[in-house]
């Protein structure tokens, strides 16, 4: 009897169909930063952090009966960070000014065989030792009859609780250090009665991409966020024009609109154009502009470079001032130079190899990626990072 039995076809429908692991992708970086605006100090002193990240994203892949694409992404990042403003939360320099941050996610999402549309949910979780966070979001995309656009949006909830730290000749008589019988003792010893405060994030992301050409791709992008709950942070000082210090105080909600655009041209069969443009407004009073361009050039057929650029210009807060310059009469007010009028650049290049053979003639390393960027800022912040990125099938 010739021909293919029936069990080796069913055996091989469902070896299409079992779960494996399609992709794997390693991340880690390094960044460097210094300036002298510390919000924990009241808007001077040392803004040096070091930050070494590594994130590890683990892509599942299985088709359902139907051949409908399953994708299940688990994440898991890790950041260990040094910040010398984070000493002076303690008057004297005696505070820690290490930390780690841990945060894992998962994501689940489904893509038609027929339409190519998506539909998927997420969770994440980030914790540290001041900040806490849980996030779920609803995501999906539509595409049109020839396939030439897409519609996607994300649905995104974040809930925080942030530790209630505040700098020793604040901290309240019910976050001292207290002995096992519940008495007060002194210095930063014993068991620390911190407290805690929610603050929630919602998020509505909407795009549109559309195939223009064989040459162009656009996309129109959008954001709704709203957040509501404590919104600053408690060892951030802030010095009046009088000499005395508070710690700041900002508003209990919060409402941000960035509208952006994005093009992809690509210029012969070796160059892209990739440019980027946004608009930021806020009801803190907060308006920005951010303008980017990269350009990928395949120099052979598996290794390219892609120098890029951008500019940001904002606005400053209604509540912030810098140091002793705010009224004691202010109802709001904070020295966070995040919120400060400022324009800053980011500029720098990154290179990618990706031989059909594998890196290294490594078969399961299908790509490497390093990036170099150097940012800087006109109120004299500036950083350094570099990423390497690995990608294995």
């Amino acid at each position: 009897m010739h021909g293919t039995p029936p069990v080796k076809t069913d055996s091989a429908g469902y070896n299409l169909r079992r779960l494996h692991v399609d992709e794997v992708d390693f991340v880690t970086s390094y960044y460097n930063q210094n300036g002298d605006h510390s919000a924990v100090t009241g808007g001077i002193g040392s803004e040096k952090v070091t930050d070494l990240a590594n994130s590890l994203d683990l892509h599942l892949v299985w088709l359902s009966k139907s051949l409908n694409k399953n994708t299940l992404a688990v994440g898991l990042g890790f950041d260990y960070h040094t910040a010398a403003s984070q000493a002076y939360v303690s008057q004297t320099g005696a505070s820690k000014a290490t930390g780690t941050r841990v945060y894992p996610s998962l994501d689940w999402t489904v893509e038609s065989a027929k339409s190519g549309n998506t539909f998927g949910i997420g969770a994440y979780y980030s914790g540290e030792f001041n900040y806490h966070s849980l996030g779920a979001d609803l995501h999906f995309s539509v595409k049109t009859d020839n396939k030439m656009g897409e519609f996607s949006a994300k649905l995104q909830g974040y809930f925080d609780k942030v530790t209630l730290i505040y700098p020793d000749e604040f901290e309240p008589a019910s976050s001292l250090p207290t002995d096992d019988q519940g008495g007060n003792v002194t210095g930063h010893h014993g068991h620390r009665n911190y407290g805690s405060s929610p603050r929630d994030t919602y998020t509505a992301s909407l795009s549109y991409s559309q195939i223009i050409n064989s040459r162009l791709q656009i996309a129109i992008l959008g954001d709704v966020v709203t957040q509501n709950g404590y919104l600053g942070l408690p060892f951030h000082r802030v010095y009046f024009s009088n000499g005395k210090d508070t710690i700041e105080k900002l508003p209990s909600s919060r409402f941000k609109l960035p509208v952006g655009l994005r093009a992809n041209y690509f210029l012969g069969d070796n160059i892209i154009l990739r440019a980027y443009y946004r608009y930021y407004a806020d009801n803190w009073g907060i308006r920005s502009n951010t303008i980017g361009l990269e350009v990928p050039y395949k120099i052979t057929p598996f290794f390219s470079i892609s120098p890029f650029y951008r500019f940001y210009s904002q606005s400053a807060s209604t509540y912030f001032a810098p140091y002793e310059a705010h009224s004691p009469t202010d109802q709001y007010y904070t020295s966070n130079y995040e919120y400060a009028k400022f324009n800053s650049q980011f500029f720098g290049v990154g290179f990618r190899i990706a031989p059909p053979g594998g890196v290294f003639g490594w078969q399961g390393l299908h790509e490497l990626e390093i990036r170099y960027g150097h940012y800087s800022q006109n109120t004299d912040l500036s950083s350094d990072v570099v990423s390497l990125s690995l990608g294995f099938k």
